[in-house]
């Protein structure tokens, strides 16, 4: 099981926030070129943040970007719907399916195995919730049938899975990294002492 300290906790989030802020869509990202990380980061939330407020806190950063976007950005509202809501559930996927990881989680390799699996269950109702609930009820789809979306789940969920998948490796690796120096400091100390 994965357990930080508070302090640490407190510095991700702060890293989480600021990668949101950055690579919202269409806030920042035509800027800088960054794909949107809010999958990965909901994903990441629930993996490395132990109580469910901050899930809480990265809904309203989120609704509140895209209010910002709409509002004062000049950002088109055609994704502002009553499906709007439905990021919700699928906000809360990911992180239960990190928040299912962390409890799993080992410095081992065979912790790849639940890793993907937790993946996999967080980024298909992911889907389903954020895609479908545009899909079905947003209204902007005159006539809506379930092969058609069949379609659009096998033309755009692949772009989602690589973005997704890009922002996690780079927290594989930087967790690694933290992992082993810290395994390095334990090992010199219980050495020396």
């Amino acid at each position: 099981m994965l357990i930080l300290s508070t302090r640490n906790q407190m510095a991700i989030a702060l890293l989480l926030v600021l990668l949101m802020v950055l690579t919202r869509s269409h806030h920042f990202a035509s800027v800088h070129n960054l794909a949107d990380a809010s999958w990965a980061i909901f994903f990441l939330v629930g993996i490395y943040l132990r109580s469910a407020w901050p899930l809480l806190g990265f809904f309203a950063l989120s609704w509140w970007l895209d209010f910002a976007a709409y509002t004062w950005g000049g950002v088109s509202d055609y994704c502002l719907t009553p499906a709007y809501v439905f990021l919700l559930p699928a906000y809360a996927s990911l992180w239960l399916a990190g928040r299912w990881y962390a409890k799993q989680y080992q410095f081992t390799w065979r912790t790849a195995i639940p890793l993907s699996l937790s993946i996999m269950a967080g980024l298909t109702l992911c889907e389903l919730f954020s895609s479908g609930g545009f899909y079905f009820f947003s209204g902007r789809i005159a006539e809506t049938t379930l092969s058609e979306f069949g379609e659009q789940l096998i033309k755009y969920f692949p772009l989602y899975i690589e973005t997704f998948v890009f922002y996690i490796g780079i927290a594989i690796v930087i967790h690694a990294l933290f992992a082993l120096i810290i395994q390095q400091f334990n090992s010199r100390n219980t050495t020396t002492g």
